[in-house]
């Protein structure tokens, strides 16, 4: 098929953009019915207890209070998971709707459904409830095989083998190995071990969780929420209420963000449960402080590096141990985890690597998914050692990674033995370098004015779905007139990718953008769709797109040689006329259009899947420059250089709207956002006052610029973008200070405070 790349490139702008600015009615509040009843849920005030008695009775008596359920009111057939991952999930299935075990402080005890906010919380204040408290497992250090179980049940149950074991508080444990590193790590040069922290970073979209439910006039359960996993969604609920997935559909709005808390399915179950029940309209929203106490915030991990490495700056060995703390439940547990490892070690040429983890659970809020899903924490501890390597060599450390640094066509061990075909991460570096001015102002200045700035950099990759699981689907027809109906499964949460398929499906079919009309996730009508999640809708579902324009042009022309009594062969489609080669024969697309319309004739439609049995890694450079206050140690971001690889590049507008919201989020991470938890498991950073992320103020000057390979897999050689652009600031930022003040910090974040305390001791 000719493809002219007139859509592909340009920088249209967002399909939804002037709904969104102009206020219309697009999320899920907004559709929802004005008789819903609010639903709440009274949260532990235990990280771990055994629920002796809930007594409702005052509570029920409240006015306008519907139903209240706990532990022995919903259905306890079979656990199952909240992660929305591909069937079967490798996440364990460790939960209920309610349990008579809870695991953290907030986890539920009850729900509580009424006709107005105010009679919930009268109720929720009303609900007497008896614990029997028991001792919980706070330190993710000491919870493998600790006495103490955070899941002891018998119906703990996982799909398939993942290393787990909830009777060691395992929730998953790997060890993948190539080559002889202890042999090569012998014969090495230099030997380093270091262990480094990242925080339960919380994603802090702008719209919280939040669902609406309601029985049809066919007595089926209607979800509509703000969520990036609409079919897994349906799924999940499916076996939450222990009914057919048929009795279920799931509709997904407008999303007011998701970073990756929204592949988690946090509270759809509640407001489902009440309307199963009571056969009500239902509404959740989830305030600030449940989304910050009760959700499913990023990995905490200690991941312990060892390099070794000859005097000349060859790395010859990584050897990396992750330990991840899932909290309470075990979503996304194994699957995050490993991306610490294999999206970590391969940005180097290796001759032996071992990467090894274990997720433990403990009583603290379960985690999940979040940008970057485990490559973030992988990528901050392997970059950081290798500037450490390079403090020890002497060396420039961009010179070291460029000497070491994985080029195109490199087949790399640590990712599943997969062949960089399309890598312009050479590119990325040298052109950050140009941007900052890297060789003038390496490794630091004094300013003279009591300020010394200086300047670290780091690499990441990260991938384009998740290769032999992730699916993506979608079906495309011709309207009366000619214009065209694209159906997808993929949840756009913001990043555009309503418009980024129909700039691909435009330029398949050589039409206007404007004459695709792209439908969001409706169970009962999209084709299925795996979800918004693993950066796969650009790569997997844009390829379903390409897949499916290249049927429908081809019944287009099948048909229009009906119309005109000739072969097929004989016609070209050029997106508006079908017509032969002399054009003494012709119809046009609105002719083809009106007449399936209009005169009963058979219907216009393609569909196609698409999965990958590769997922091409995006590559990254970032270069920061900070400076440091040397009486007060404050520290402030001057200027963040990205160049990026994200093959070729569809849309340049949202493309750089990505990766600049991917920096800030890495920033925040870097500097500003901690999460801490005090001797009872009650998270201190509940709100927005406790837990800082950063304003456009803190970020600085932040710059992108692409620098495009052409994956051949990909749609018009496109990559992923969404995740990699959150991974290089932890490292640079750590190593800028480095620099700055000879202190390397390898705890997240990185604070005046701890910079002060770092240089009194060096007194």
């Amino acid at each position: 098929m000719k493809v002219k790349f007139h859509a592909v490139g340009a920088p249209t702008m967002k399909k939804d953009a002037m709904a969104l600015v102009t206020g219309k009615p697009v999320y899920t509040q907004d559709l929802a019915p004005k008789d819903c009843l609010v639903v709440k849920v009274l949260r532990s005030p235990h990280a771990h207890a055994l629920i002796e008695t809930v007594d409702k009775t005052r509570a029920l008596k409240v006015p306008g209070i519907v139903t209240i359920l706990t532990w022995e009111d919903v259905p306890h057939e079979k656990r199952f998971t909240l992660a929305g991952q591909t069937y079967p999930e490798p996440s364990p299935y460790d939960r209920y709707i309610l349990d008579r075990r809870v695991r953290f402080v907030g986890d539920p005890v009850a729900i509580v459904a009424g006709e107005t906010e105010e009679a919930v919380d009268k109720a929720l204040k009303m609900l007497k409830v008896n614990y029997q408290v028991l001792e919980p497992v706070l330190d993710f250090h000491t919870a493998k095989d600790n006495p103490i179980l955070v899941h002891p049940e018998e119906d703990w149950h996982l799909n398939f083998p993942t290393g787990a074991d909830n009777k060691r508080n395992l929730c998953a444990h790997e060890l993948d190995e190539h080559g002889d590193v202890d042999k090569v790590m012998r014969d090495s040069d230099v030997v380093l071990t270091r262990t480094y922290h990242t925080k339960a970073n919380q994603q802090a979209m702008m719209e919280t969780f939040r669902a609406y439910t309601y029985m049809d006039v066919y007595d089926r359960l209607n979800v509509v929420a703000s969520t990036q996993v609409t079919f897994h969604v349906r799924r999940i609920l499916a076996h939450a209420l222990h009914t057919s997935k048929s009795k279920i559909r799931v509709i997904k709005p407008r999303i007011g963000g998701g970073f990756g808390a929204k592949q988690t399915v946090v509270m759809e179950m509640y407001p489902a449960i009440v309307t199963w029940k009571t056969g009500k309209p239902a509404m959740m929203i989830f305030s600030r402080y449940e989304s910050m106490i009760a959700s499913a915030p990023r990995h905490k991990m200690g991941v312990t590096v060892r390099i070794g490495a000859n005097k000349d700056g060859t790395i010859r060995a990584l050897d990396v141990y992750t330990l991840s703390n899932t909290g309470a439940y075990g979503e996304h547990s194994s699957t995050t985890v490993g991306l610490s490892g294999h999206k970590s070690i391969p940005l180097y040429r290796l001759e032996a690597h071992r990467f090894a983890y274990d997720v433990v659970y403990t009583n603290h809020m379960s985690a999940g998914a979040y940008r970057g899903y485990g490559a973030t924490q992988g990528i901050f501890a392997v970059e950081s050692i290798v500037d450490e390597l390079a403090k020890e060599l002497s060396m420039d450390p961009s010179a070291l990674r460029e000497k070491n640094m994985v080029r195109e066509g490199d087949v790399m061990p640590a990712y599943y033995g997969e062949t960089a075909r399309s890598c312009a991460l050479n590119r990325c570096v040298n052109r950050a370098k140009e941007m900052i001015g890297w060789d003038e102002k390496y490794p630091c200045r004094d300013m003279g004015n009591g300020k010394i700035r200086a300047v670290g950099m780091a690499m990441a990759m990260q991938g384009s779905s998740i290769s032999g699981i992730d699916v993506a689907s979608v079906a495309m027809k011709v309207n009366d007139d000619g214009f065209y109906s694209l159906m997808i499964g993929a949840s756009d949460m913001g990043t555009g990718c309503d418009t980024i398929l129909a700039q691909m499906a435009a330029d398949c079919m050589d039409c206007s953008v404007d004459d695709i009309v792209v439908h969001g996730v409706d169970t009962d009508i999209s084709p299925y769709d795996s979800g918004s999640y693993a950066s796969s809708t650009t790569y997997l579902t844009g390829m379903a797109v390409v897949r499916t324009c290249e049927k429908l042009r081809k019944k287009i022309i099948d048909r229009a040689a009906v119309y005109l009594e000739c072969a097929p062969e004989e016609l070209e489609f050029d997106g508006k006329i079908v017509s032969n080669e002399d054009g003494s024969k012709s119809i046009s697309l609105k002719d083809i259009g009106n007449k399936i319309m209009c005169f009963s004739d058979e219907s216009l439609m393609a569909s196609d899947t698409q999965t990958s049995p590769v997922s091409p890694p995006p590559y990254m450079a970032g270069i920061a420059e900070i400076e440091i206050d040397k009486e007060t140690c404050e520290l402030k971001l001057i200027d963040y250089v990205a160049v990026v690889d994200c093959g070729t590049v569809i849309n340049p507008n949202l493309a750089r709207i990505q990766t600049e919201g991917g920096l800030a989020q890495g920033i925040g991470m870097a500097l500003f956002e901690d999460v801490t938890y005090s001797s009872k498991g009650v998270l201190a950073e509940n709100s927005f006052m406790q837990y800082k992320i950063p304003s456009r103020m803190d970020v600085g000057t932040i710059r992108v610029e692409f620098e495009s390979s052409y994956e051949p897999t990909g749609p018009f050689g496109a990559k992923s973008i969404g995740e990699v652009v959150i991974n290089t600031p932890a490292p640079a930022i750590a190593q800028a200070v480095y620099h700055a003040t000879g202190l390397w910090f390898r705890e997240l974040p990185i604070t005046p405070e701890k910079i002060i305390r770092g240089l009194g001791k060096l007194k």
